[in-house]
């Protein structure tokens, strides 16, 4: 089921955000963020990511469509159309991540917010984002429907900053798991 290597020269490494709802796996970009792509490394040698959660969840609402795309003269958020969670593991020390390359904030794009360790999954696409964030990874397209599933668990309002953000009311841990490859169950 899951192989013990990941692919990266041919930019193949995948790896699986393994939840209660179903497993997001993600595409790694180490041709873009070759520092986030090594610290993933390193949470999969810990074979451990306790404290690692999805904690915030705004769908799209009706401000993008079901493909991502912005609908014509509506607002920007909220809700901002992601998922946002944290890869801080319990009882080991975060180094923050330096700003890297790809930084397009497409629908199934993960990024770190700020330098980590929290990050996002993005539901939609946000070209307002420009290069506010770090794009390491991509949701493959199939797994989006885990994603969309975790963004309608009933959330929670609170402001953060004069913003308006969503909570889950139960964040949804996960595990770091390796793949081989998109293809493989």
């Amino acid at each position: 089921m899951w192989t013990s290597g990941l692919v990266f020269g041919a930019s193949q490494g995948i790896l699986g955000l393994e939840t209660n709802l179903g497993t997001l796996r993600i595409q790694l970009l180490p041709d873009c963020a070759p520092r986030s792509v090594d610290y993933f490394i390193e949470l999969l040698g810990l074979h451990n990511c306790a404290g690692c959660r999805f904690y915030r969840a705004e769908g799209r609402g009706n401000l993008w469509d079901a493909g991502g795309d912005h609908i014509e003269n509506a607002a920007s958020g909220p809700p901002y159309a992601l998922l946002q969670g944290t890869l801080e593991v319990d009882g080991v020390a975060f180094k923050e991540m330096p700003v890297e390359g790809c930084s397009a904030v497409r629908r199934g794009s993960v990024a770190w917010v700020g330098s980590g360790p929290e990050f996002l999954i993005s539901l939609a696409n946000h070209e307002e984002w420009s290069d506010a964030y770090t794009v390491f990874g991509s949701v493959v397209p199939e797994d989006m429907a885990v994603a969309e599933e975790m963004a309608a668990l009933p959330t929670s309002m609170d402001v953060w900053s004069d913003v308006t953000v969503r909570l889950l009311r139960d964040p949804v841990y996960f595990k770091v798991k390796r793949r081989s490859n998109a293809s493989a169950v």
